[in-house]
């Protein structure tokens, strides 16, 4: 009786038995050794935020900012300085705005600024695309045939589909940038009121990609053949 351990890169199987009688029984492939990661063992047990949270870590802070002495520098106010700014005011009612010893006007000598993150979720509306028509009411008053106008409105991007050029390109980028599968794109648009299949996001994604960013895709491939040489990932 004879055992051949196959090499695994080669043959995931052992043949077990003599040359005459061979019996193969699927290996396992993945590691030999039978030693876990700490570290794996703890993102199985808890969540994320409960490993990597580090209390000792301080968070960024940003200097008060006064009117009077601007400091704008550091890694924080440049992240800062191209975001969009919402401002809200905080100042004193009129009945307080006098002085507390002698009970004249008060007046204002600078400004305090504290700077938050407000991420705004994901929000759905619907765009309805309202064309008007017009007559002639004195034609038609004089019996006199007209043609009626109509007001030009942008074709739709997917006839007779909800899809919008903004809703199309959203699910696509959660899709292929952000990882996120069409079954869970399908139960958060649910969360958010929007009770659309997988099988119409899919869809949506077909259709844009076969009508529209087939132009694209033509445009880039006229461009690399026109090139001397191309590099080329033949693993991909």
């Amino acid at each position: 009786m004879t055992k051949v351990v196959l090499p695994a890169p080669f043959c995931p199987i052992i043949a077990v038995g003599s040359p005459r009688n061979v019996t193969l029984i699927p290996c396992k492939i993945g590691a030999s050794s039978e030693k876990t990661n700490p570290d794996q063992l703890a993102l199985s047990l808890f969540n994320e935020a409960e490993v990597t949270s580090d209390e000792k870590i301080e968070e960024p802070t940003l200097e008060t900012i006064t009117y009077r002495r601007k400091k704008r520098s550091g890694q924080i106010e440049a992240m800062l300085e191209n975001l969009p700014t919402e401002t809200i005011h905080y100042r004193l009612p009129d009945e307080e705005q006098a002085c507390l010893c002698c009970g004249e006007q008060v007046h204002e000598m600078s400004t305090e600024v504290r700077r938050e993150l407000k991420i705004i979720p994901a929000q759905v509306k619907v765009v309805e695309h309202v064309r008007h028509v017009y007559s002639c009411r004195n034609c038609e008053r004089e019996g006199t045939e007209t043609p009626i106008v109509t007001a030009k409105m942008p074709a739709p991007m997917y006839p007779g589909s909800l899809a919008s050029p903004s809703a199309m390109a959203y699910i696509m980028n959660q899709k292929y940038v952000e990882g996120m599968p069409l079954y869970r794109q399908e139960k958060q648009l649910e969360r958010l009121g929007v009770p659309l299949s997988r099988q119409t996001l899919a869809n949506w994604m077909m259709y844009g990609a076969t009508h529209w960013l087939i132009h694209l895709y033509e445009h880039i491939r006229t461009y690399l053949l026109m090139q001397d040489v191309l590099h080329a990932d033949e693993l991909c």
